[in-house]
């Protein structure tokens, strides 16, 4: 059976696959695409289902069926916004919670920004208007974010009297510490341009066509790169940001890694298509 007889089955997330792309819609636009446990969960099934058909994660291009493996996930909102945060109603019970419930969704919130984070694929997203709370978790989550110049981006939990717990580790990685404090205590909205200051985001664009050839653009690009080398890219960052060894220790480490890439199938072919002057299977 082929990958795409066995599509998860959502209501909330579209989901379409172009040969190793993955287009993943979030679809309560009525909603500006808040996020309810529903679609938390839809999309927790998602990350897992895609990275366990990823190339990364199983080492080859096509399945026995010849359908493509992932290599890219492009993550989008239907409509006006990409994502205004947590539900309301979903807000709402977390107040009547009991201390146990609210342990088991926020559980279900680290499943889901820890999914795509450390997704094996890389990640682009393809974002407008608002990016709130969850939202903003989502956006920090993401390996290259293009934007239009009407987006807004919040860590809007401090307004509400919480934090931004959860997706503090995501967004503190891509933020770094002074800018992580200061827009969690201030929670109010930046700009496209303060947002691509910060490194937020990577590329802002004046309209949703634009954006959209941009991440075509993006996707031809990424596809020279040998897809394994893309997963264990993140492997190896995870890797510096957990080091508590010595420098001596650290340097082994990356001779280490080197000589596993080199030793590799696809380091192999790589070395070889290039002394060949061929492209690398890769890039067909």
């Amino acid at each position: 059976m082929g990958k795409m007889q066995s599509l998860p089955a959502t209501e909330l997330v579209s989901l379409k696959i172009e040969g190793p792309v993955c287009y993943i819609e979030l679809n309560r636009e009525d909603k500006y695409n808040a996020m309810n446990v529903q679609m938390i969960t839809e999309l927790c099934e998602i990350f897992e289902w895609t990275a366990e058909r990823s190339v990364g994660t199983v080492g080859e291009l096509f399945d026995q069926s010849g359908d493509a493996y992932l290599r890219i996930i492009v993550f989008s909102g239907a409509g006006k916004h990409f994502c205004a945060g947590a539900d309301i109603n979903m807000m709402r019970d977390a107040g009547a919670n009991s201390p146990e419930e609210n342990r088991r969704d926020s559980e279900r919130l680290d499943r889901l920004f820890n999914g795509l984070w450390s997704h094996p694929c890389f990640t682009i997203g393809a974002i407008s208007g608002v990016a709130l709370g969850g939202g903003a978790g989502l956006v920090a989550c993401l390996d290259h974010v293009i934007a239009t110049d009407n987006v807004k981006i919040a860590l809007s939990e401090g307004k509400l009297g919480i934090l931004p717990a959860v997706i503090g580790p995501y967004v503190y990685r891509r933020l770094g510490s002074a800018c992580f404090r200061r827009l969690a205590m201030q929670a109010s909205r930046i700009n496209a341009e303060e947002a691509l200051r910060t490194g937020f985001i990577e590329q802002v664009v004046e309209s949703n066509d634009a954006r959209d050839e941009a991440v075509q653009q993006l996707i031809a690009e990424v596809m020279t790169t040998g897809p394994c080398a893309v997963t264990l890219a993140k492997e190896l960052t995870l890797g510096f940001d957990r080091w508590t060894g010595t420098d001596e220790e650290l340097r082994e480490y990356t001779l280490d890694f080197t000589s596993k890439m080199r030793g590799s199938k696809e380091g192999q072919e790589g070395l070889s298509s290039f002394l060949d002057k061929r492209d690398a299977n890769w890039k067909s």
